[in-house]
Parts: C-alpha cells; sequence; structure tokens
C-alpha cells in the first residue's frame, strides 16, 4: 500500500494588529510633533542658529528631515494601501478601480514631493499677504477638479468609510492648503526668521501628519472588512 501524499506546509501568516498600528502612529506622530514644537520654542526662546545642531533636524519649518522623512513615508503608506485596494477592486470586477489606482499615484506624489518640494515651483505668480505662496492657487483648482470627478466614487463607498476619508482629507487639506494663507501672510509681513512663523508652520504639518494617519488607518479597515490578503507568487 502506497503511503499517502505529503501535504504542501501550510504559508505561514503574517497579521497586522489594527490597536497596534494605531499606536505605533498614534506615538510617531506625537514625538515627531512634539519634538518640533520643542525645536521652535527652544530656537526662539535660546536664540539658536536654524542652520545646525537639533533644529534642522527636528523642526517642521525645515526640510530633509525627521518631520519631513516621517511624512513622506506616511503618504507613501498610503499610496500603498490605496494600490493594494485598487488590486483587490479591479480582481474582484468591482467599479472604481481606476480611481483607487489615481488616488495612489497622487500620494505617492506627495509622497515624492514632501521631500524634493516640487510644488513652490508652481508659485511663479508675484502675489502678497495671503497668497505669498501663489502655489495654493493651483492647488486649490486642482482639489476643486478632483473633488468633482471623486464624487461618484464617495457615493459609492460605505457611510462609514466616506465619512472617515472626508474628515481624514479636510484635516490634511486644512493644514496643507489652508494653513498656508496665513502662514503665507505672516511671511510677507514678518519673514520666517520668528516664533510666529514656526508655530503657524507647525500647526500646518502637524494637521499633514494627522489627516494622513487617520487616512491610513481608514484604509487599513476598509482592507480589513473586505477581507483582503495579500498573497506573493513566484
Amino acid at each position: 500500500m502506497s503511503a499517502a501524499p505529503e501535504l504542501p506546509p501550510e504559508a505561514p501568516e503574517i497579521s497586522l494588529s489594527r490597536r497596534r498600528l494605531a499606536i505605533v502612529l498614534g506615538v510617531g506622530m506625537a514625538l515627531v510633533s512634539a519634538a518640533g514644537l520643542l525645536a521652535e520654542v527652544l530656537k526662539a526662546a535660546l536664540g539658536l542658529r536654524g542652520d545646525r545642531g537639533f533644529v534642522p533636524f527636528l523642526s517642521m519649518s525645515y526640510e530633509q528631515n525627521v518631520p519631513t522623512w516621517y511624512s513622506s513615508l506616511l503618504l507613501f503608506s498610503a499610496g500603498a494601501l490605496l494600490f493594494v485596494i485598487g488590486a483587490d477592486v479591479k480582481n474582484s470586477r468591482a467599479p472604481f478601480a481606476m480611481h483607487w489606482f489615481t488616488l495612489g499615484a497622487g500620494f505617492f506624489y506627495i509622497s515624492m514631493d514632501e521631500v524634493v518640494s516640487i510644488h513652490e515651483y508652481a508659485g511663479w505668480l508675484r502675489l502678497g499677504g495671503v497668497l505669498y505662496f501663489s502655489w495654493v492657487i493651483p492647488a486649490s483648482i486642482l482639489l476643486i477638479f478632483l473633488g468633482l470627478s471623486y464624487l461618484r466614487f464617495l457615493k459609492h463607498l460605505e457611510p462609514k468609510t466616506r465619512a472617515r476619508f472626508l474628515i481624514a482629507g479636510a484635516i490634511y487639506v486644512g493644514g496643507a492648503v489652508g494653513m498656508e494663507l496665513p502662514l503665507g501672510y505672516w511671511t510677507a509681513r514678518a519673514g520666517t526668521n520668528n516664533l510666529v512663523y514656526g508655530m503657524i508652520d507647525w500647526v500646518e504639518e502637524s494637521m499633514e501628519i494627522l489627516g494622513v494617519t487617520l487616512f491610513v488607518l481608514a484604509l487599513f479597515d476598509h482592507l480589513r472588512v473586505r477581507d483582503v490578503r495579500l498573497r506573493f507568487k513566484a
């Protein structure tokens, strides 16, 4: 009597706890935001230079530092999750797969822009006051266009998911675009080397990080509801 064929070993399963993810993202956001706030306050209180020491390393008013790379990583993670959802939607032949992919590509771009600041090249208009950073004009037009083109997509989502997406988006856009208005006004009036500028910028960047963090958690929950499982094939 021949021996029974051996069954292939079960593939190892890697699970990610939603609670642990929320804790990790919450702690990361708190540390980056608190460090940025401390850098701004100590810079103003002690008269520290902005081109050396821990200030340019931790301040949210500078580029190519800890807050910048943390934000970029968050945005990239959101883009990756959007592509995973898009692939699942496409495989199930459900509608709006391209909307997920397009949104994911947009987040990949924003992730790159967070590091290299491509958007600043759109500020070619020489305006003052709240429009000192004139790139907010084309950005606002683009946001209106995207909002209108994604209305059907949003209506298709579950009410809870839609609400969470909209809240996260409102916080992020409120920081990235909305807070640029008072920041531009103050920059035109008093420059950038002062505590008020640093605090406005800190609020802006903190809102961006909070918005993306909430969006990543909403995407994770959406994947969990859809019971999406990743498998890698040779």
